[in-house]
């Protein structure tokens, strides 16, 4: 095995999860995405890797045999419904690209598996059948698996995100993977988190709002193609920010400048807003990841990605595993 592990990602978005993967010293061999704006933001940060833009329902690896056997097969896929909503004409779809994953366990036979999803996924009642769907056909190709839900926040995300994993093995390195244990001490507030961008065009109370933004972010979502202009999530995310003095209805072009006055006001119309640069810092992104596209689309890449330093933690322990020698 050489010294950095091959991967290939589909459903790759902004690149959160692979270039989390690229941190714990993975390199993709091929990533996998349908929408053209995506596909423009991995060029743009990495020219040189290997960029399909694709749909996943109609992706042929033997066409690419540089996908095939491969050290990890990794997809942060759309929120799958529960099954009681499967064959609804707007909910199915998420369930085809599951399935179209699994189906490419079969074809690539990575020798490791990372799903992202929702947390219920991961420990619902309610996605049993899915789960012994995707249960049964890895144990036939010879895979240990564990589902598990993780909390972005322990990872140094400011942003309670709990995130629902599957990690499978081929069975003569199952037995050495372990979750990843939380790497942050303690959870980081948005107002710190923001503390410097906030200041940075000479707003004067940026320290004092920073001082009463204590929580960490609510979950950052995506939301639809089809829906209208990005906000910040439903009613009750909008609370939680507001108590943070945001207005999470929608997003600001830029960060207060010095000549901006802070309102201190209890309606939310009213409160400041904050920028996709910003809603990128609360995803973890490292500064220098250009998110390309409209301001809208630029968020919802931000809004659906999963943060790197999740996906670094999950491919270090991913990694560990491969390099055992550990044996059933």
């Amino acid at each position: 095995m050489t010294d950095r592990l091959g991967f290939v990602d589909v459903c790759s978005g902004a690149g959160g999860l692979a270039s989390g993967l690229e941190s714990a010293g993975f390199s993709p061999m091929l990533l996998l995405d349908n929408k053209r704006q995506a596909c423009d933001t991995l060029l743009a940060n990495r020219p040189q890797w290997n960029v399909v833009c694709e749909d996943l329902l109609d992706f042929l690896p033997d066409e690419y045999p540089e996908a095939l056997d491969v050290d990890l097969l990794s997809a942060g896929l759309p929120r799958v419904k529960a099954s009681a909503a499967v064959g609804r004409a707007d909910s199915d779809q998420e369930l085809r690209l599951l399935t179209a994953t699994i189906c490419l366990v079969h074809s690539i036979q990575p020798r490791a598996l990372l799903l992202e999803n929702l947390p219920a996924l991961a420990e619902s009642p309610a996605y049993v059948d899915i789960r012994s769907f995707v249960e049964a056909e890895l144990a036939h190709l010879g895979y240990g698996f564990c589902w598990f839900v993780l909390n972005a926040a322990d990872f140094g995300v400011p942003q309670e995100r709990r995130q629902g994993i599957l990690v499978a093995l081929k069975k003569q390195w199952f037995h050495a993977f372990a979750p990843p244990e939380p790497t942050a001490a303690e959870h980081v507030p948005v107002g710190r988190a923001l503390r410097r961008s906030m200041g940075s065009r000479g707003w004067r109370d940026a320290d004092v709002w920073a001082a009463q933004a204590l929580a960490v972010a609510p979950t950052l979502v995506g939301g639809s193609d089809n829906r209208g202009g990005a906000d910040l999530g439903p009613s009750g995310t909008k609370r939680a920010w507001a108590r943070m003095g945001v207005n999470a209805g929608a997003l600001a072009d830029e960060v207060p400048g010095a000549e901006y006055v802070w309102p201190h006001a209890d309606d939310p119309s009213q409160m400041l807003k904050i920028t996709v640069d910003q809603a990128a810092l609360l995803q973890s992104f490292p500064p220098e990841w250009r998110i390309t596209g409209r301001k809208t689309a630029r968020y919802r890449q931000i809004g659906h990605a999963t943060p790197p330093p999740v996906g670094r933690a999950l491919g270090a322990a991913i990694a560990t595993a491969l390099r055992s020698s550990v044996r059933p």
